[in-house]
């Protein structure tokens, strides 16, 4: 039996409507989010991540969806993937863990968009899943 990693991401939506990503190492875009520490819970988790990537502050609501993601050949990761509500202002400020940040209206998300958070965000915003 194995045991896996857990990742905690976020679907957040700027003022705009637009859908935030960004782009990690891989070149790759991924919603916000990261590996949850010891003694925090998955909402706990995902504010302290949102505030360390952007430096903004979200309010977390419902779980969307969990699946095991195959993140390179033979590397899994447990990810769980919340809605997100900003709270304060959209000000971000990408931290040194992702190349940039990327903002894409919900029907046209980029071809390098894992289809996981695809579909996460697609059950977020109610939309068709298409690649941009």
């Amino acid at each position: 039996m194995s045991a896996y990693p857990v990742s905690i991401k976020g679907v957040l939506r700027a003022p705009t409507g637009d859908v935030v990503l960004l782009l990690n190492e891989r070149e790759e875009w991924e919603l916000p989010g990261g590996r949850i520490e010891l003694g925090e819970t998955s909402i706990e988790c995902l504010v302290r991540e949102i505030a360390e990537e952007l430096n903004l502050r979200v309010e977390v609501s419902g779980l969307i969806d969990t699946y095991l993601f195959e993140v390179v050949p033979g590397k899994h990761v447990f990810i769980a993937t919340y809605a997100c509500a900003l709270v304060g202002p959209f000000e971000p400020t990408v931290s040194h863990e992702h190349k940039r940040l990327g903002l894409f209206a919900p029907e046209a998300l980029p071809t390098n968009l894992p289809e996981g958070y695809r579909a996460s965000i697609a059950a977020a915003c109610n939309t068709t899943m298409r690649a941009g």
